[in-house]
């Protein structure tokens, strides 16, 4: 072991001089991190960055509420909620919906009320506010008291009610960063939970530790919710590998504690990924960019510039020599850490899971041959293979989108897509169309 440990120190050693040298501090202390955590680890402790089997917890704790409103959320009356600090602010001014605002003694009782215990439900009302509470793991988002309809049929409206879109963090994502995707949703009706796992939590990961827990939390919540009654149904928004990788260790957990909860799902959009396979340059890609951020080649699109031959070429640019240095680095670190028997064994049933056991339920995959973290090439032979094995597949390629940012790029595209998707795919109540 000490001769591992002697192999991984010592490129993480050279990464960290390149990095004190040529970018932020911000950058510097997240990769020192890293660094800590090779030293502090065994080949037992170490384990992949998303989490794989969680261990049971009967205590559990809800993440704070981003509401506006609380009827219809029985599921609330079974949870204890910590009270919160409120301040009440201001609808946004780009949302053309009706503001009606209670008192924050109200808000306040609610969250008071709700125990763990079975309880009365508590008593509906309308909330048109933020709630500013701490970036933590998960947290709800409920639907806008008049949320758009454009199918003019009041059964979709109460489909969408009885529907919640759980949203699955990249790496480095925070709450608000799925904010907008949130507020898309909610804006048409649904229930959505935002989920992130925390740069801390994933490079200092541990069997047993905070993640998992946290993974094991948001499992246990689900099923509370859905066992409220048993039309209430779920949909899965992955963004990139971790995102992608965090829904099939919530799929493992379905499966081991109630395989009915499967049949639940009815809905799988898959954002800038999968890879489906340990491949140490993809990891390196995606650790990079959520080191670097915007300093990273991941963040910038490709450039179109006119072709004679083809009419448009996209052309990409290069990386600098501090981001050069740091991929490779980093390849060669997870180069060896994948290969670990643990870790390789853990990925391997959590890629499993996505490739051979997903739900019965359609799938819509958005990637771009620009990405320079998911290839394009890769999430196009995913598809093949899930349309092989039987499921409902539908693609979009964004062609010159970066990683994680065709939402940003092209809103029109993206809503239209997530739009035909939910209403043509997922709900039941609306007339399928191919």
């Amino acid at each position: 072991m000490g001769s591992l440990s002697g192999i991984l120190q010592r490129p993480l050693v050279a990464a960290a001089a390149v990095i004190a040298a040529s970018v932020s501090a911000d950058v510097s202390e997240r990769f020192s991190s890293l660094r800590s955590l090779v030293r502090g680890s065994d080949s037992e402790q170490i384990a992949p960055s998303v989490p794989g089997s969680v261990q049971d917890e009967r205590s559990l704790w809800v993440s704070q509420v981003s509401a506006s409103k609380l009827s219809d959320l029985s599921f609330v009356s079974r949870i204890r909620v910590p009270v919160p600090s409120v301040d009440l602010l201001a609808s946004n001014p780009s949302c053309s919906l009706a503001t009606s605002v209670t008192s924050l003694s109200a808000l306040r009782c609610v969250y008071q009320s709700a125990e763990l215990a079975k309880a009365s439900k508590p008593s509906a009302f309308t909330i048109r506010a933020s709630l500013v509470v701490p970036d933590i793991s998960y947290r709800w988002h409920l639907p806008e008291p008049n949320a758009i309809d454009l199918s003019g049929s009041s059964s979709c409206v109460s489909e969408k009610n009885r529907t919640v879109v759980v949203l699955l963090g990249w790496l480095g994502s925070k709450q608000k960063h799925l904010k907008k995707y949130a507020d898309w949703y909610t804006s048409r009706g649904y229930h959505v939970i935002t989920f992130t796992l925390p740069m801390n939590e994933i490079m200092s990961y541990q069997v047993g530790g905070k993640a998992e827990k946290n993974i094991e939390s948001l499992v246990n919540h689900l099923a509370d919710w859905l066992d409220e009654e048993q039309k209430k149904n779920l949909v899965f928004h992955t963004f990139s590998n971790t995102g992608w990788l965090t829904y099939g260790a919530i799929l493992e957990k379905f499966q081991k504690q109630d395989s009915s909860l499967m049949g639940r799902v009815k809905g799988c959009i898959v954002d800038s990924a999968p890879v489906a396979d340990a491949d140490p340059t993809v990891w390196a890609s995606g650790f990079s960019a959520a080191f670097l951020k915007k300093n990273s080649v991941a963040t910038k699109g490709s450039a179109s510039s006119s072709n004679e031959s083809n009419g448009i070429n996209f052309s990409q640019p290069k990386p600098g020599a501090t981001e050069t240095a740091l991929l490779l680095v980093l390849e060669k670190f997870f180069a060896v850490i994948l290969n670990l028997p643990k870790v390789n064994r853990r990925l391997a049933d959590v890629l499993d899971t996505l490739s051979s056991a997903q739900p019965r339920c359609p799938q819509l995959y958005i990637y771009s041959s620009a990405d320079r973290v998911i290839p394009a090439e890769q999430v196009e032979s995913f598809i093949v293979e899930q349309r092989k094995a039987g499921h409902e597949v539908r693609a979009c390629n964004f062609i010159s989108s970066p990683h994680v940012d065709h939402f940003r790029s092209n809103p029109e595209l993206y809503t239209a897509e997530l739009n035909h998707f939910m209403d043509n795919f997922v709900l039941s109540c609306c007339n399928r169309s191919s």
